[in-house]
């Protein structure tokens, strides 16, 4: 029987360790490669080529959002299977948009972990069910966040810089997670400053927070300008 090739990523050694050994009870699973962060993941993902990758969100070095969207870039037959504990709907919203086939919270039970992975590998969508009833609450026009607020505000390029930049990257990190010039990050952070009326890092990050494109834990982000 061929095995599922699995990536784990996760900036907490424990929560992968814990991941690795409950994974590794499943027969039909094998676990592949550990990152610690996104760029560790793109590079494992790269080397690797998994066919199940089981991404966190918040970590340091580049986030789970622009993880899956550079490894799915390159290897678009891997399949994103997000395990978070930020599982708000922005969150989830915006990692189905960018690729990711599932979205389950830490608190999953071990056999839910292990049915999504094989759901996601055959390509089907997999959701906890109480993000899949928010979901279906979402797409009949029941609801209304600040995230939809903002993709009317900013262009999905603004968005995404405005998320990094609240979260603490640099003009040059930002470039290279998103794989552009720095002028061109440059020219985007101006126009969504320009837009918001908001010109100084700090406003910024709290206008995201205030609008759930990142968690409200984040530490105050250190640009350099």
């Amino acid at each position: 029987m061929k095995k599922i090739s699995i990536l784990l990523v996760d900036d907490h050694v424990v929560v992968r360790q814990g991941l690795k050994a409950l994974l590794q009870t499943q027969p039909d699973f094998d676990v592949v490669a550990e990152a610690e962060n996104g760029h560790e993941a793109v590079s494992l993902a790269k080397e690797h080529a998994p066919e199940v990758v089981v991404m966190d969100l918040a970590m340091p070095s580049m986030n789970g959002h622009s993880a899956t969207r550079q490894i799915l870039r390159a290897q678009p037959s891997a399949r994103i299977l997000v395990l978070s504990s930020y599982s708000n709907d922005e969150c989830v919203q915006e990692m189905l948009q960018a690729g990711a086939k599932g979205f389950l919270m830490k608190e999953t039970a071990a056999q839910e972990l292990a049915d999504a992975i094989r759901q996601v590998r055959l390509g089907r969508q997999y959701l906890s069910p109480v993000l899949a009833r928010r979901l279906n609450a979402q797409r009949n026009g029941t609801f209304m966040n600040g995230y939809s607020q903002v993709s009317r505000d900013l262009t999905p390029r603004e968005v995404e810089v405005l998320k990094l930049i609240a979260e603490g990257y640099s003009n040059r990190e930002i470039a290279e997670a998103l794989q552009i010039s720095i002028k061109t990050v440059e020219k985007h952070r101006q126009g969504t400053m320009n837009k918001l009326d908001i010109h100084e890092v700090a406003g910024l990050t709290r206008y995201a927070i205030s609008k759930g494109l990142v968690p409200a834990e984040l530490p105050s982000p250190a640009l350099t300008h």
